[in-house]
């Protein structure tokens, strides 16, 4: 039997405390018999150690495969009688470790399932474990994820909550993790003010707490905890501000876009674009609401809001958007041709960028003429490009990018005040206690611009103002809440929604 033994020692390790009496070849699988060795056991209800034999039971489970072949254990194990009188009679000996109770597999063939289905749950989970050799259904698969236990750690003393969608624009639930171990704390099943602060009564000891911009969250958590320090976003304060900066761009447009000689929008649209300025504007002047505006004009509130916004109808006209074309390298040849010859047919240029390796269709260079875009000296930049590099770094920016900016920041004061306060705003994301003076500073700054959607922005900052306030004062952040929320979509992805909360509560929470 030396064989043998050494045969455990290298593959069949973890049965060492058994004793292995044979194997077989089977083929298609390898049949290990053992047995219990012949020590005394201990009875799990009193404790007593006995050794006197009632009987013998076979159990068979499988164990890890080998050489791409199933492994069964058929293990004789014997059943006891319990020496403490008044006892349970009998009862069968249990091997920790190897062979758990009512369970069919092995310990450690049991530990490589649940790795596998942690990650991927069920028919995927299922498939790879075939490949594997490993013969698991994908509701065996399942019920080994929910049978791991959660982990059960300390209340933390910093927690970020965050919520994710269950089904988009349907329904939502919320996540809270420890904000500084990154680790997963529980997932409710709506994001409402009650759910969120029912749970934060029930787990005193928490001192901070990071969201997002949420006025649920913001109300739930000054009811339960209202010594807590609530941190804003960073990330979200600096997206709020990019939305205000595209917005003001494009109101700015008829500024900006002289420099580029670019032109706006023209006819029936832009006229029908002033017109309507005119008629909120009238209506506000006669001391009209905006509500009583929207319903007069037959608009959506949003829409009186943003002419109200606007102080003169130019600022209502947008520069055409225009995406990339494939008549672009060929511009300079276009204008040349048309300022020697005015008349010259479309037909004919057509067949001239052609020759030169224009790959379109005749109908894409008439588009492309009659919207004028081969008369400008260049392409013209959209309003959104434009904001992006008002917010890029600007160490991050090309040379002739930075000139641009330059140009275009200096078309108006208003640009120039959008552009300083946004370098200002920036250098506020680095957490620092001097933040606090420079934000009021800054919000001072900005009301004093002639920049009404900057303006909404700090009235945003004033509703959340000690949130913010901490927020660019304390090295906390709500990035890892958001990481996580990352990952659920995964989850939620791999399982294509039909899977129900529980499971997906649990995976969360054991990622």
């Amino acid at each position: 039997m030396k064989h043998v033994n050494d045969l455990v020692q290298t593959v069949f390790s973890g049965l060492s405390p058994l004793v292995i009496e044979d194997m077989a070849d089977e083929g298609e699988r390898i049949v290990v018999r053992a047995r219990t060795p012949k020590e005394a056991a201990v009875c799990p209800v009193c404790g007593a150690s006995s050794g006197r034999v009632h009987g013998y039971q076979l159990r068979t489970v499988a164990d890890v495969p080998v050489d791409d072949r199933r492994v069964v254990v058929c293990v004789r194990v014997r059943r006891l009688v319990c020496p403490t009188l008044g006892c349970r009679q009998t009862f069968r000996e249990q091997v920790p470790g190897v062979l758990e109770r009512y369970q069919r597999r092995t310990a450690r063939l049991t530990r490589q399932v649940e790795a596998v289905v942690k990650e991927l749950a069920g028919r995927a989970g299922a498939r790879l474990l075939a490949m594997l050799a490993i013969g698991v259904s994908r509701h065996t698969g399942l019920r080994a994820l929910l049978r791991i236990p959660l982990p059960t750690g300390r209340v933390p003393r910093v927690i970020g909550v965050d919520d994710f969608a269950l089904r988009r624009r349907h329904r939502y639930a919320t996540v809270v993790i420890d904000a500084e171990t990154h680790e997963r704390i529980d997932v409710l099943p709506d994001r409402t003010a009650n759910t969120l602060e029912t749970w934060l009564r029930e787990h005193p000891g928490i001192e901070v707490v990071c969201r997002d911009g949420s006025a649920t969250y913001a109300e739930a958590i000054r009811r339960a905890l209202p010594d807590a320090i609530q941190v804003a976003d960073r990330w979200h304060l600096w997206h709020n501000l990019c939305e205000a900066t595209l917005s003001e761009v494009k109101a700015h447009s008829n500024c900006w876009a002289s420099v580029l000689d670019a032109p706006l929008y023209e006819g029936p649209r832009a006229q029908t674009t002033l017109e309507r300025w005119h008629q909120v504007h009238g209506l506000l002047d006669q001391g009209v609401g905006l509500l009583e505006c929207a319903r007069r004009l037959q608009v959506a509130l949003n829409t009186v809001k943003r002419y109200a916004r606007a102080e003169k109808p130019e600022r209502m006209l947008r520069v055409p958007k225009h995406r990339a074309s494939l008549v672009d390298p060929y511009r300079e040849h276009l204008r040349k041709r048309r300022a020697e010859e005015p008349g010259v047919p479309v037909k004919h240029l057509f067949e001239e960028i052609k020759a030169l390796g224009f790959t379109g269709c005749l109908n894409l260079l008439h588009k492309y003429i009659n919207q004028g875009r081969a008369d400008v000296g260049r392409s013209h930049i959209s309003p959104r490009r434009l904001a992006r590099m008002l917010l890029t770094r600007p160490d991050n920016l090309k040379a002739e990018h930075q000139d641009l900016l330059a140009r275009l920041t200096a078309a108006c004061p208003q640009m120039t005040h959008l552009a300083a306060r946004i370098k200002d705003f920036s250098q506020l994301l680095t957490p620092h206690p001097d933040n606090v003076d420079a934000l009021e500073h800054w919000i001072a700054d900005a009301r004093a611009a002639d920049l009404p959607h900057l303006h909404a922005f700090t009235r945003g900052l004033d509703r959340d103002h000690d949130a913010v306030i901490a927020a660019l004062t304390l090295p906390y952040s709500n990035g890892p809440t958001e990481g996580v929320n990352t990952k659920t979509k995964r989850i939620a992805r791999q399982m294509h929604g039909r899977a129900g909360f529980a499971l997906l509560r649990h995976r969360i929470l054991l990622g």
